[in-house]
């Protein structure tokens, strides 16, 4: 056992190279309270708690090799919920959240809607459009270790979501019937490697993130193209981008003489997302 003053100072000491002073603390507070039900504050009327100190050592490691918290704790909170992640599937962004917004902003007044989410990953879109939609919601992904996670996701939020495994850059109709469709793709290039955190590079999964460098834009083409074809009409597909493609993405849209679209930008001010009116 160890005092938790001393083995936070021992994680301020290892980590230093890799996070900010803050985040450190953030990090190792969260791991006490997560773990042990022991937060900041109960340290400070406390300082003399004691804690396994072969476990947090054991997290301290896996944090040297930029393991994410998230895969350590195995949970992340979005929208108010709590989703499982693993390495199978992508720890959801904040972004994503500000897409989810959106959709429910613009239908949470209409009924018995009908919404695809492709490329699903852990679900977290899906299941959360599901807690505050009227809605009958399938969910697709290619990777069925994936979808594992998502269902189970599904059941620890109390949703209806029918999850299906499927290669969209292979189906010619997984749109159709639908009123609202919605893809958060790959959309990383090859060339934004270095640019990257190495708690993202090393233990997200490569399928969900990277596209090829030549053809950044073949989801977003592939679904557009699908769409087409939906009879379903005046349904609206909503999208999270790269906000280094906005152009493109704009270019994409006027060769398919799609004119009724939006992008908006996220918290940050960076060009993020993207709704079309079919």
């Amino acid at each position: 056992m160890i005092l938790v003053k001393d083995m936070h100072q021992k994680f301020l000491h290892d980590l230093k190279n890799i996070y900010q002073t803050d985040e450190i603390s953030a990090i190792f507070y969260h791991l006490t309270t997560f773990f042990d039900q022991i937060s900041r504050v109960d340290v400070s009327l406390n300082p003399t708690i004691q804690i396994n100190e072969n476990q947090y050592m054991q997290y301290l490691s896996q944090l040297r090799r930029n393991m994410p918290l998230q895969h350590i704790t195995g949970v992340k909170e979005f929208y108010n919920l709590t989703f499982r992640v693993n390495k199978n599937t992508l720890i959801p962004r904040p972004e994503t959240e500000e897409l989810v917004e959106w959709i429910i902003a613009d239908n949470k007044q209409k009924n018995n809607i009908r919404i695809i989410d492709i490329g699903t990953g852990s679900g977290v879109i899906a299941i959360s459009l599901a807690k505050q939609l009227n809605a009958n919601i399938t969910a697709i992904d290619i990777s069925e270790k994936a979808l594992q996670i998502a269902k189970s996701n599904a059941i620890i939020n109390s949703v209806k979501v029918t999850f299906k495994m499927m290669d969209i850059l292979h189906e010619s109709n997984a749109t159709e019937g639908f009123d609202i469709v919605v893809s958060n793709p790959p959309y990383v290039l090859p060339s934004e490697k270095e640019l990257m955190h190495k708690n993202v590079l090393n233990f997200d999964p490569e399928i969900a993130l990277f596209v090829p460098q030549n053809t950044p834009l073949i989801f977003y083409k592939r679904i557009i193209e699908i769409n087409l074809n939906n009879t379903k009409k005046n349904n609206i597909v909503y999208f999270e981008f790269n906000e280094n493609l906005k152009e493109e993405l704009k270019t994409l849209l006027h060769l398919y003489h799609l004119n009724n679209y939006q992008f908006k930008k996220d918290i940050f001010g960076k060009w993020r997302m993207l709704k079309i009116k079919f």
